[in-house]
């Protein structure tokens, strides 16, 4: 299995290598959530629905699910740091072409961001899978993970402010400056981390898309992490799209209320990842605490729609904040799973291939969940739908958990 080793670097160069990954995720996080963080004010540029800020998010999770499944080996033979480095010039470059007022040009700029998204996860996981000792796996990438929700708390705290002073076009420029800093900033570890590069690996994108799904639908644990992840974000991504919505659409929240409310649910997602990756490294193993937050996500989708009845904006902010917790939570505990159950040397192509499962659940969870939403004018009632989501992962890691536990003893051996 791919863990750490006798000759893994000594606790420091694991830290620093946490800390760059975790930088790395947030900036391009940010980058993904640049534009929808300021979507009124380009809808009015543009003359479109802001709801078109959806499309955005499709095109480039689009172009994330195709770059995930292409990392693996760009990974093996240019090296993670490189891989990384790549990945945030092609986010800046997405984000300049998105500075132009043109629809098809801002789709193309979509379909940058998300491929410069997409190799940063499987690459990351790569390094900290080569630097972290076993034991302690689940609450490093747990940490690493926790910059998904920091870049969305940096979208929203800064880019409204940018577009406001500097102008929207200028926020994209900033935001893109700091991807290209980083990766500049980064250079310096590139000798050390990348020592295990391959300039024999082969680059096919034939290979390069199916090969990863090849490896991980020959693994059955493997497998079933790609499946359940697929679920998980479905659960995840329709919490964050349509949670002010729903809030002032069935709740009668204020926007600013509603907005707070988002803010807090974000950020126990911040909490949740740090807690669960701890809990399942020192007490329950990953898949009891996937499990555990499966039925901990159907239970707050059914909590959800209640809340109209209860009309307490102090439960409210209870239930969304463990529902954050934990359909924002689980991916660090996840990511480690995919990296103890990987092959060894191959975490990088295991994570791409099933990284490109939970994205394609990002891409098509969130239109499904708005058209329950509209045929059934309650976004309350949709959220009661994903206990069918969760409901299924919770099958699944019940059903499958001797593969899991046959992949623990192989790396115990």
């Amino acid at each position: 299995m791919s863990t750490a080793t006798d000759s893994a670097p000594p606790l420091a160069s694991s830290a620093l290598t946490l800390a760059a990954t975790l930088t790395i995720q947030s900036l391009v996080s940010m980058s993904l959530l640049t534009l929808p963080a300021i979507a009124p004010v380009i809808a009015d540029v543009l003359r479109v629905p802001a709801a078109y800020v959806g499309v955005y998010v499709a095109l480039a999770y689009l172009g994330a699910m195709a770059a995930s499944l292409l990392s693996g080996s760009a990974t093996r033979r240019y090296g993670a740091i490189r891989a990384s480095q790549a990945g945030m010039v092609v986010c800046a470059l997405g984000l300049l072409l998105c500075t132009i007022p043109s629809v098809p040009v801002m789709a193309v700029g979509a379909l940058l961001v998300g491929l410069g998204y997409g190799p940063i996860t499987p690459a990351s996981s790569h390094l900290l899978a080569r630097t972290t000792p076993a034991h302690r796996m689940s609450f490093v990438f747990s940490i690493k993970q926790t910059g998904v929700p920091l870049g969305g708390v940096l979208a929203g705290l800064i880019v409204p402010g940018l577009a406001h002073w500097t102008g929207w076009q200028a926020a994209f420029m900033i935001v893109a400056a700091a991807n290209l800093l980083c990766a500049l900033a980064i250079q310096p570890l590139r000798p050390a981390l990348d020592a295990d590069q391959d300039p024999r690996q082969k680059l096919s994108a034939g290979n390069g898309l199916i090969g990863p799904l090849k490896l991980v639908f020959s693994h059955r644990s493997l497998a079933v992490l790609a499946g359940v992840s697929f679920l998980f974000s479905i659960a995840q991504l329709s919490l964050t799209s349509y949670l002010v919505t729903f809030l002032n659409h069935d709740l009668g929240m204020d926007l600013i209320a509603a907005g707070f409310i988002l803010a807090v649910s974000q950020a126990a997602g911040v909490g949740g990842r740090l807690l669960w990756g701890y809990l399942s490294d020192h007490y329950f193993g990953p898949v009891r605490t996937l499990a555990g937050l499966s039925a901990l996500i159907a239970l707050c989708a059914f909590c959800t729609p209640l809340l109209r009845m209860i009309d307490s904006d102090a439960v409210a902010l209870v239930v969304l904040c463990l529902f954050g917790g934990s359909a924002i939570g689980w991916n660090g505990v996840y990511l480690a799973e995919v990296a103890r159950q990987a092959p060894a040397g191959q975490a990088s192509v295991a994570t791409g291939g099933t990284l490109a499962m939970t994205f394609l659940g990002v891409v098509v969870g969130p239109p499904i969940f708005g058209w329950i939403a509209s045929l059934s004018g309650s976004y309350g009632f949709a959220y009661a739908t994903l206990m069918a989501p969760a409901s299924i992962c919770l099958m699944l890691l019940w059903r499958y958990r001797a593969a899991f536990a046959r992949g623990a003893a192989a790396l115990r051996s």
